[in-house]
């Protein structure tokens, strides 16, 4: 009847109305919350099929589907704290409930943010006051990410820092830049041998020494231009008995340098007698000490950067190493490719975790939960990991938070409306109401 289908479409738009009505007050109440994603109702119009020409016409109402657009991205807000991670562009962070680290059965629940406030708790378990704790790769100890799953949670760990943690870093890099005297290579000198010790560090943080001398070719008359570089390494020993005193040769070179009017000065030649080779192309020696390789750069031939013979006096002009001694951690930051790194007070920094970016194909068919979390349906499609810049992922921002979505201009405005309409949905259940009162006094 087609009185009482205008009363089942009052209905049904009082219920729509209702629901976005809903929307809107969900929308204003978390204009402040952080990674806030709003919600939007839209309405779908329900027609009952009538026969062309009947002269009748029943209201099917409409029907209210709701949905939360993920995809929107918020202004990001800076912070003060380095791990206030925020996705510029597209992306998400992988997190997990922190009740789920203690399962013993399957793999942890992923989930994902777009942001979150993170700080250790006193396991040095990074996570948020809500409990959503960080997933990340853990890097190598040479601070490389190993080939890790991206369709799988199985390389995820939880990102633990610990603040009273201690490192090394081990020298594996060294340049030289030492000037001998060119007088010592010319017949009548001393030929007294020079000596230069330059510290490194070892793989467990000591302070060792390598101990190099030159001594220089004296010929009959004229100069040689030729000395005889000899290096030792405090940490190894010919004979265990005379450990301290014997240091072991691990490296003997000749070299020759040049005296021509372009050239002067510079090395014209390096012949290796033990020891790791020289390569002429890079100027360095492949040397071994005691907790591995190590290359040496004494500059390449011609090079006026690396070992000189100049002039009468004999001096160190640039040594410089990587490598550092134990120290305590003061600093981890993100960076924009999602690489925690660390930072010693000895002065070196380490890379301790790689964050990936999670991204399906539809966004907002994910599953939305508690505190701006979302998990996997069919609708959104299987995830992806990804690192932070490649495919269609953003950069992550550290130092900053995504601020919400909802515009409280335009959910009051759409509050005016869905006032109004919510009214005039009700004027018409009002007026079939009198409609049938009418048509019950048809009897009397």
């Amino acid at each position: 009847m087609t009185i009482s289908s205008s009363l089942n479409a009052g209905v049904a738009g009082l219920s729509a109305n209702a629901t976005r009505l809903a929307t809107i007050s969900d929308n204003i109440a978390n204009s402040g919350t952080f990674g806030y994603k709003r919600a939007a109702a839209d309405f779908e119009s329900m027609v009952i099929s009538q026969a062309r020409g009947a002269g009748v016409y029943s209201a099917g109402g409409v029907r209210a589907s709701t949905s939360r657009l993920i995809d929107e991205r918020g202004a990001l807000v800076g912070t003060s704290n380095a791990l206030d991670i925020a996705i510029a562009g597209r992306g998400m962070l992988p997190v997990t409930p922190s009740v789920s680290l203690g399962a013993t059965t399957g793999e942890r629940p992923l989930q994902m943010t777009t942001t979150g406030s993170f700080h250790t708790d006193a396991n040095g378990t990074l996570k948020t006051h809500s409990g959503l704790v960080l997933l990340g790769w853990p890097a190598n100890a040479d601070g490389t990410i190993p080939i890790m799953p991206r369709d799988t949670v199985g390389g995820l760990v939880p990102v633990v820092i610990n603040a009273n943690q201690t490192a090394g870093d081990p020298t594996t890099a060294m340049n030289l830049g030492v000037n001998l005297p060119a007088t010592e290579t010319e017949s009548g000198a001393t030929g007294d041998p020079l000596p230069l010790s330059v510290e490194y560090f070892g793989n467990l943080g000591t302070s060792e020494t390598l101990n190099i001398t030159f001594t220089p070719t004296v010929p009959a008359t004229g100069s040689s231009n030729t000395w005889t570089m000899v290096i030792r390494d405090s940490a190894t020993f010919d004979d265990p008995l005379t450990a301290g005193t014997d240091e072991s040769i691990i490296g003997e070179y000749t070299l020759v340098f040049d005296d021509s009017r372009g050239s002067g000065g510079t090395l014209a030649s390096v012949t290796t007698v033990s020891g790791g080779a020289y390569d002429p192309g890079t100027g360095m020696l492949a040397l071994t000490v005691a907790g591995g390789p190590m290359t040496v750069q004494i500059g390449s031939l011609g090079d006026p950067n690396g070992l000189t013979q100049l002039s009468d006096s004999f001096a160190p002009t640039a040594i410089t190493k990587n490598g550092s001694p134990v120290g305590n951690l003061t600093a981890v930051e993100i960076d924009e490719n999602g690489f925690l790194t660390a930072t010693y007070d000895t002065g070196f920094t380490r890379r301790i975790y790689q964050i990936p970016l999670v991204d399906v194909p539809n966004p907002n068919g994910l599953i939305a939960l508690n505190n701006q979390t979302y998990q996997i349906s069919p609708s959104s499609g299987s995830f992806f990991l990804w690192d932070a810049g490649d495919g269609p992922t953003g950069s992550v921002v550290g130092y900053a938070r995504e601020g919400s979505t909802t515009d409280v201009a335009a959910e009051l405005t759409a509050l005016i409306q869905t006032q109004r309409a919510y009214s005039s949905n009700a004027k018409v259940i009002q007026t079939v109401d009198e409609m049938l009162q009418e048509t019950t006094n048809i009897k009397r």
